[in-house]
């Protein structure tokens, strides 16, 4: 009886919690306080519901413990609401704190680290503690000040990331989970496979195809990983990929989908605010950057395929693309919406608020989708969608936790400073710098709260260089991302190497040489703005044209393989052209061009034997279990 009793519950929480933004988003949000408090309460309610602690019952439903932080979590956050006219009409980190405020602040802090441990791991929370700790310890900052900044403003707990996450990634979130529940992933995997599962390496391709797709409306490289790879992995495996390269195409694949428009990841929604900017205008600058990192990791493949003598799937069990399109191709349908109203000027959240409206009445247009419009798959998409929103809601609120105490103790300026000195004002040195320590920083973070505290320490000394803003941001919005595939802690590798079986370092060091592009490409924006479409369009385009050249020689180099088997000079010849040809200008493309052509000449004149391949084995479509 109790268990059932807590399973309605969460679903009539997460129902209301879903059905309340959508609300909002039609008919106007409140003010910030109750708004952003709401959602909060919301998301640590049902966590501490879904994610039980230690003192669980034995099936996993909550325990005394567990209705503690719930009834916290109610108080710390109604008395906001309770006394709004206070909260508004003081003196920030000027009038004295009462004693309520002390027990109330201190609690609602220890309850969103403790929901962000449950949800996340403890990497989030101790580098909040770390941060903490160091401000208290290392700076002037007193713990009143902190905790009024913390608690009792709109520049901590319920500062900009969880305002963010209440205003555009909810919807963003409710139309994943009505797109998934409506049976798009399978239009992904059919058009996958038809359009690429013949060509040599198949599996490989459709991997980079559908992860690419389902990746930009999940915006989660792990779930990703999830949900497709235990499709392509197996595939991969079974034509005669190495399990660790197995892994790594699909853990590269996924994470590509938070940098591709026209719904990327919950961090790109984070930036836009930043920028002050629209999310159409932070969409359109990663556009091109985007289809370069999936043109190289789709080449990679290509190349790693055709040095090792991998085939494609046959023919006759494969989806017909004619076949796809008409009994699934309508399911397109809500992304061309989303794209189309963003492009119309309005935003994100009319955008989304569009997509998710369609997302149902699509599915009807068809038999072969009909089945899914059903009132109980609507309420379950809902339901899934505010679970499904606990993660970032409480990465959120950490990160706001961070970012309160980076802004108040100086943190940020030493940090700047830092930066700035040690690389004695080279750019490059200070981007490489940054680079490596956004890598450190957003490892075993999420992308979101990863970027967000990169952009409050690393991006003032960028910009402090002459970057400009849009490119710093994208800069560290690259890294935050990558982190995921970089050794040694790279959680989209750890997914991905659960299913495919294969080493965990291995896996790690064919993800960083597939993804390779990817840590180029920030460089390239930095210092060749028309890559985010900022200048004249024959600059946009030739920039363009030498960087997919460029990006296309880098994964010939260091996979082996061109039009033929490269010789130890050709790959020499491939990495210094796509060096050359990823760094804008006239002389480095005529540079490049000369190597590739020299290149190319070789390969066609030159006789050389070619390795002898071992037979693969013959492939099936059928999935096998990972």
């Amino acid at each position: 009886m109790y268990t059932r009793f807590i399973k309605l519950l969460v679903a009539a929480i997460g129902l209301a919690f879903t059905l309340y933004h959508l609300h909002a988003a039609l008919f106007g949000v409140p003010e910030p306080i109750y708004f952003r408090g709401i959602h909060l309460m919301f998301a640590l309610v049902l966590t501490f519901l879904v994610y039980t602690g230690f003192n669980a019952e034995k099936d996993g439903t909550p325990g005394i413990f567990d209705w503690l932080l719930v009834a916290g979590s109610i108080v710390s956050i109604g008395y906001m609401f309770v006394e709004y006219e206070y909260f508004i009409s003081r003196f920030a980190t000027v009038d004295d704190l009462k004693l309520q405020d002390w027990i109330l602040g201190l609690m609602l802090v220890v309850i969103v680290l403790g929901a962000a441990r449950r949800v996340l791991g403890a990497a989030l929370s101790i580098t909040a503690l770390v941060f903490i700790l160091y401000a208290l310890l290392f700076t002037s900052l007193k713990p009143q000040i902190m905790l009024d900044q913390v608690y009792m403003t709109l520049d901590g707990i319920l500062g900009i990331p969880i305002s963010v996450c209440a205003t555009y990634i909810v919807l963003f979130i409710i139309f994943g989970a009505f797109v998934e529940k409506t049976g798009t992933g399978k239009l992904f995997m059919d058009f996958g496979m038809a359009l690429a599962g013949g060509k040599p390496g198949g599996p490989a391709k459709v991997a980079v195809i559908t992860s690419g797709m389902f990746g930009t409306i999940s915006g989660s490289a792990v779930s990703n990983v999830m949900t497709t790879g235990v499709f392509t992995i197996p595939l991969m495996k079974r034509i005669g990929y190495r399990p660790a390269f197995a892994g790594a195409v699909e853990a590269v694949a996924s994470t590509g989908g938070q940098i591709m428009p026209p719904i990327m990841g919950a961090a790109a929604f984070v930036m836009a605010e930043y920028l002050g900017v629209s999310y159409l205008t932070v969409a359109s600058m990663a556009i091109l950057p985007a289809v370069l990192y999936y043109l190289a990791v789709y080449a990679a493949v290509h190349f790693e395929a055709k040095r090792t003598g991998m085939k494609g799937l046959p023919r006759p069990d494969l989806p017909q693309m004619g076949a796809v399109l008409r009994e699934r191709g309508h399911q397109f349908l809500p992304l061309l919406v989303i794209t189309g109203v963003l492009l119309a000027g309005y935003s994100a959240p009319y955008a989304a608020m569009w997509g998710i409206a369609s997302v149902f009445p699509v599915a009807a247009l068809r038999s072969t989708t009909r089945q899914y419009v059903r009132p109980k798959i609507v309420i379950d998409a809902l339901i899934l969608a505010a679970k499904d929103t606990l993660t970032i809601s409480t990465a959120c609120a950490v990160a706001g936790i961070v970012i309160g105490v980076i802004l108040l103790s100086g943190v940020a300026i030493e940090f700047t400073s830092f930066v700035v000195n040690l690389s004695q004002n080279n750019l490059v040195l200070a981007l490489i710098l940054t680079a490596l320590a956004g890598i450190i920083l957003g490892m075993g973070l999420p992308t979101t709260p990863a970027y967000i505290i990169q952009v409050a320490l690393l991006v003032p000394a960028v910009i402090k260089l002459g970057v400009t803003p849009e490119a710093a941001h994208l800069f560290v919005f690259y890294y935050s991302c990558l982190s995921t595939i970089t050794p040694p802690v790279a959680l989209a590798v750890f997914a991905a190497k659960g299913i495919s079986g294969g080493n965990l370092w291995d896996t790690g060091w064919a993800a960083v040489k597939l993804g390779a592009t990817g840590y180029i490409v920030p460089f390239m924006c930095v210092f060749g703005p028309a890559l985010m479409l900022i200048g004249p369009w024959h600059e946009v385009a030739l920039a363009a044209g030498s960087a997919t050249v460029g990006v296309i020689c880098l994964a010939s180099g260091l996979h082996g393989y061109l039009l033929r088997h490269n010789t130890w000079w050709e790959t020499i010849m491939l990495l210094v052209a796509a060096m050359v040809l990823i760094t804008p200008g006239l002389v480095t493309d005529l540079i490049g061009a000369s190597l590739v052509a020299a290149t190319l000449l070789s390969q066609k004149f030159i006789a050389r034997p070619e390795p002898k391949l071992e037979p693969q084995p013959a492939a099936s479509t059928e999935p096998a279990a990972p």
